[in-house]
């Protein structure tokens, strides 16, 4: 099978990038032909040139609107679907997703759309977020299936009216399983807290920080994973805080597995999310988990039982969650024993990418 992936943006690695990597790897190793289609180049294409994976920089495609940019990004991606005649186009994010379907739509091509995070719920403005469900239901109509990340995502979709029921599969996300090595020892002290995400606002780092603060007299470190645009902010704020000795910015990472094996506990404080992969590697690893309760991460953290959930945007709550964890070793090994028992039962790779074949052969029937 011949299958175009198609996604928005490669100055920066992300859940979605890194999905696209794996689907692409997956269907390489099996004797498929995928080829990656990528707004410009960076760190994106050079994962995936570190992965051996056929991939094009389009040089128009990127995520701010522009009408005559657009427009030439729709060029591009009519160019080539017409030289690599896919069997199968898949996009991923919102403006490779809106492009990606119109040039398939004129070029009778079956399209998926995974937005990987609606561009119509909290993280933007009502405003914007109309705007932007129009163009979603617009798109909706060149779209053979629309693959919703979690039930969250889904619900969403149908509650905006975005598309029909029928067009709308969950496929959970799904991770590689690594070696016994890198499962992690959460009972161990001293705590190493862990957080893996871009330093981008919708993360919000300040409000763990701001957590942390609150916690001076206990023994714990912090590790950052991830680079983006509020690096010098952020520590600038944990110099502020008196916590800069504590914390460790380390930057983009393409191998965490090493980190997550250290750590004791995850933190995840975002405002607002789909159904991020962070939390599924933090499972893979065996750790407790300590997020923000937004979209679709009560999906895979059940409060209580693998991790701690916490309202967004409200250091208080969330200190108060790290400090139970931090104080009580053996709750952090039980709840990451459930957490490495809930990735192996709903979020192994395999099981995504099986869900994930079945699509694609209905998409193309």
């Amino acid at each position: 099978m011949r299958i175009a992936y198609v996604i928005t943006r490669a100055d920066a690695v992300g859940g979605a990038s890194i999905h696209v990597r794996d689907l692409a790897r997956a269907m390489l190793e099996q004797g498929d032909q995928p080829v990656i289609l990528v707004g410009g180049e960076g760190p994106v294409t050079q994962e995936f040139a570190r992965c051996g994976l056929p991939f094009q920089s389009l040089h128009h495609l990127g995520r701010a609107l522009g009408p005559l940019r657009d427009r030439r990004a729709l060029g591009e991606l009519l160019k080539h679907f017409r030289a690599l005649k896919p069997d199968l186009v898949s996009t991923h994010t919102a403006k490779a997703g809106w492009l990606g379907r119109l040039a398939c739509s004129r070029l009778g091509l079956p399209a998926l759309y995974t937005p990987h995070g609606w561009s119509i719920g909290s993280r933007i403005s009502p405003a914007h977020g109309f705007l932007f469900g129009l163009a979603e239901r617009t798109a909706s109509r060149w779209s053979s299936a629309i693959v919703c990340v979690c039930e969250y995502e889904q619900h969403l979709a149908l509650q905006r009216r975005i598309a029909p029921a029928g067009k709308l599969h969950v496929i959970y996300n799904g991770v590689r399983d690594v070696a016994e090595r890198f499962r992690a020892q959460p009972e161990r002290n001293p705590v190493r807290l862990i957080s893996v995400a871009r330093l981008e606002p919708p993360k919000d780092h300040e409000t763990l920080l701001h957590a942390l603060a609150r916690l001076p007299s206990l023994e714990w470190r912090l590790d950052l994973a991830g680079d983006g645009p509020r690096e010098d902010a952020l520590r600038a704020l944990a110099d502020s805080l008196g916590l800069g000795a504590r914390v460790r910015f380390l930057g983009y990472q393409p191998d965490l597995a090493p980190l997550l094996a250290g750590a004791q506990v995850f933190v995840l404080s975002s405002r607002s999310e789909a159904f991020p992969r962070s939390i599924l590697e933090a499972m893979r690893a065996g750790l407790p988990i300590v997020a923000s309760d937004v979209g679709g991460v009560r999906e895979a953290v059940t409060h209580g039982v693998n991790g701690l959930l916490a309202p967004a945007g409200d250091p208080g709550p969330l200190a108060d969650a790290i400090r139970g964890l931090i104080e009580d070793p053996p709750r952090r090994k039980c709840l990451g024993a459930a957490s490495r028992a809930a990735y192996q039962a709903r979020f192994r790779f395999e099981r995504m990418l099986d869900e994930t074949l079945t699509l694609y052969a209905k998409v193309r029937t």
